[in-house]
């Protein structure tokens, strides 16, 4: 596939992870096992364009190196996860082409195996339980200029904590009210260091497990251990768990695992224009704010998808912005550049008219019919042509015609003629008007039969073209408009003001009556086609009907994007 050529092609440039590996198998460190990386989203929500940047980094690791990409869902806190997101992670990770076939896992199933690393610690003397309040917890780590207190608890026999911790396990103590925290340094300037905690009491049915657990591992103290069991020897993850890795090792280390895999940190992506903080994503959701986790402003992966962005251009995107060591700020312009790029070549460019005026061709005959041959896109010969009728009364865009053009205006005017796309000269000569509010209802037009597209019978020029449907063969849909769902780039750090506040009013819109040329009557869902003139459009799979297609504006036709 395309997209898999792109992932996998060895002679781009190497970014500094990739360096860092062809370094290792250079000297042939004996702890490396061929190479292994893992995406370990937490199944509480849908992914989005950020997480897809992280996806794309270990999966074309792995797949440039010949080695093994797993998806493991981290599904350690049952207040939160559903089977619903790790379906819709596992769906939207295969349309985007980072399909991780049978190597999914969960982290639920290591369950027995991380108490048994727990036992193990506390043994070693390196773990203990602690009866401290979460409020209490906090308020002893200290600060970044101030060294923590130690826990009252902390030094309890390894008998008594083995026991306690035991009984944590069999739900004899309330939520809270007891958590196992390892034995580090609280004076360490490293806050993750002051005896972090490991495990929590939780009773709650957890999805997969039932409730055969009422306690859970935090993810500091699992991750580093579901990566050794599963024989992940790079754990590539965001920057700010920069400061969590010397957690991550000192789990390892503690427990004398070897080989022992690796964390190396990348530069978080963040998009301007967009919403990517889980968050506030699920703020938008739960407030009704937005039509859910697909809505077509979102960059969770089902919006875009449902939007009508295609896996082709999401990849070239994340191919152009490469992999940084610091934060990096992109514009989502770029990404509607490559789709765009790709668009213009691989999709129908069809007529639609989505302010429908109509005009009755007064010369042409009655119930005559012509189905005129045009291209399927002007850029690409090998999407064929296709057949389009033309009929005495046609609907134009409300848009092109002026009674009282302004200078420089080339469309429909009184006395003035131009091009209807594909077919003949049309020119204006009378005006239909609603007596009562005076608006524009008709025009009667005239068409020169010698000026027939193609036929090359007439040395006339005309400054404009324009788009039509035929009326008796039009199909009715409904169009959607999309923009930018926040007012402003700033607009997230208003903590102050809602979200009623912040989202753009002008982000969405509605048009019921267009009317489509009837090669669009069978569009399947999700097809995407050019509506002349109006940008790229995108079947709309969620309201879309046997009796009724819907459209979404993927993107305008204007590229905003200017490469510096």
């Amino acid at each position: 596939m395309e997209n898999t050529k792109i992932l996998t092609n060895k002679d781009k440039p190497m970014h500094f992870l990739e360096a860092m590996i062809a370094q290792e198998l250079a000297l042939q460190e004996p702890d490396l096992r061929g190479v292994c990386t893992r995406f370990p989203p937490e199944p509480n929500g849908y992914l989005h364009i950020g997480n897809a940047y992280a996806i794309n980094i270990n999966y074309s690791i792995a797949r440039k190196f010949g080695g093994k990409f797993h998806l493991r869902l981290d599904d350690t806190n049952p207040l939160k996860e559903d089977m619903e997101y790790v379906n819709a992670i596992i769906e939207d990770m295969k349309w985007l082409q980072f399909d991780p076939e049978h190597l999914v896992f969960y982290g639920s199933d290591y369950s027995d195996q991380l108490y048994d690393y727990a036992v193990q610690l506390i043994k070693n003397g390196r773990a203990y339980v602690c009866d401290l309040s979460a409020d209490e917890v906090h308020d002893y780590r200290g600060t970044l200029t101030e060294p923590g207190k130690e826990s009252p608890y902390r030094n309890r026999t390894v008998e008594e904590n083995l026991d306690l911790f035991s009984r944590m396990k069999q739900g004899e103590f309330p939520t809270g009210a007891r958590v196992l925290r390892a034995k580090i340094d609280m004076a360490s300037p490293n806050m993750n260091m002051r005896d972090p905690v490991l495990y929590r009491i939780i009773h709650a049915h957890h999805y997969r497990t039932g409730n055969r657990w009422c306690m859970y591992p935090m993810y500091d103290y699992a991750h580093p251990l579901q990566d050794a069991i599963e024989g992940i020897t790079h754990s590539f993850c965001s920057m700010e768990f920069k400061d969590h890795r010397p957690l991550y090792e000192w789990v390892l280390n503690s427990l004398n695992i070897q080989p022992a895999p690796k964390q190396r940190e990348f530069g978080r992506l963040n998009i301007r224009g967009m919403v990517t903080s889980k968050r506030y994503l699920r703020e938008l959701v739960s407030g009704g704010f937005i039509e859910g986790w697909d809505d077509p402003r979102l960059p969770t992966v089902k919006g875009l998808r449902r939007r009508g962005y295609t896996p082709e251009s999401i990849h070239r995107f994340l191919d152009e912005i490469g992999v940084s060591k610091t934060w990096s700020t992109v514009d989502i312009s770029l990404l509607d550049h490559f789709l765009r790029d790709h668009l213009k070549t691989t999709v129908p460019c069809v007529m639609a008219v989505l302010k429908p005026l109509k005009v009755t061709i007064t010369n042409y005959p009655e119930g005559q019919v012509e189905w005129l041959t045009i291209p399927n896109n002007p850029e690409n010969a090998e999407l064929g042509e296709r057949k389009v009728p033309f009929s005495r009364v046609v609907y134009i865009e409300r848009e092109d015609f002026m009674e009282n053009p302004v200078k420089g205006f080339q469309k429909l005017a009184p006395g003035q003629e131009v091009r209807l796309k594909g077919a003949y000269y049309l020119r204006c000569e009378t005006i239909m008007k609603d007596p009562v509010t005076g608006e524009i209802t008709e025009l009667h037009c005239t068409y020169d039969p010698l000026t027939k597209s193609g036929t090359g019978f007439t040395d006339r020029k005309v400054k404009g073209t324009i788009h039509w449907v035929s009326e008796e063969h039009a199909v009715k849909a409904g169009v959607r408009l999309y923009d930018k769902l926040l007012l402003d780039e700033d607009a997230l750090q208003n903590e102050e003001a809602g979200w009623e506040d912040k989202i753009n009013p002008d982000s969405y819109a509605e048009l019921a009556d267009c009317l489509l040329e009837p090669f669009l009557s069978q569009a399947p869902s999700e097809s995407r086609y050019q509506f002349m003139r109006h940008g790229y459009f995108c079947v709309d799979s969620k309201h879309s009907s046997a009796d009724r297609l819907v459209f979404n504006r993927i993107v305008s036709l204007k590229d905003g994007w200017k490469k510096k």
